[in-house]
């Protein structure tokens, strides 16, 4: 699975990357990127608390109105690169972020408009990411119930993605699904790490969940 040589993984560092591309149509107020959080921009937020997390490098996907969010942001101390091609979906962004990334490196893919993500998620991700494997922050939704009666843990963002794996999940990216085609495919190779004590792993998509901004 695009592992052509001895694994080394656990020697890796890991490059972070923010999927910060899309317009927000659907919530209506601009480039995700710039909503407010905390007084500043989300996407400078996210990218700080990868870094922060361990992560030994930041690469920051940018596409609608790459132009306002990169004089708006302050993201110096990150690598930015802009998909042209923004609206074909997450799929091109991801691409963009692995081949922008150091080859060696395992991938921490986040994505901007996840405002509960926390340093203490990217370090624990980290922490227990075993060699060879998909290491997926997960959270206790309260809308669905386990069978001991506890609110089941849902498999959400950030995903660490082992160095030997980029090219073999790098191959089925396509349009919006990022990495979710390699997922489903290989449930045996993800490994599920709880973080609801950090957040509820929610994406602000929609008006109603522009709470969780604070």
């Amino acid at each position: 699975m695009g592992n052509t040589g001895p694994d080394n993984s656990q020697h890796c560092e890991t490059t972070g990357i923010v999927l910060a591309a899309g317009g927000g149509t659907r919530l209506g107020l601009g480039p995700k990127a710039l909503l407010p959080y905390r007084g500043r921009p989300l996407v400078e937020m996210i990218a700080g608390n990868l870094l922060d997390g361990g992560c030994r490098e930041v690469v920051v996907v940018l596409g609608a109105g790459a132009p306002d969010v990169a004089a708006t942001a302050e993201l110096d101390r990150y690598r930015v690169i802009v998909n042209q091609d923004w609206h074909t979906g997450m799929g091109g962004s991801f691409l963009l972020g692995h081949q922008a990334a150091d080859p060696g490196d395992h991938l921490l893919i986040a994505l901007v408009d996840q405002p509960g993500l926390t340093p203490a998620t990217v370090e624990r991700l980290l922490a227990r990411h075993r060699p060879g494997r998909i290491t997926a922050a997960a959270y206790r939704r309260r809308d669905g119930l386990d069978e001991g009666g506890d609110a089941e843990l849902q498999r959400g963002h950030p995903l660490l993605i082992d160095a030997s794996l980029r090219d073999a999940v790098c191959a089925t990216v396509t349009g919006d699904a990022g990495a979710r085609r390699f997922l489903q495919a290989h449930p045996e190779l993800v490994d599920a790490v709880d973080c609801s004590d950090q957040s509820t792993g929610e994406d602000v998509d929609t008006p109603d969940q522009l709470h969780l901004l604070g």
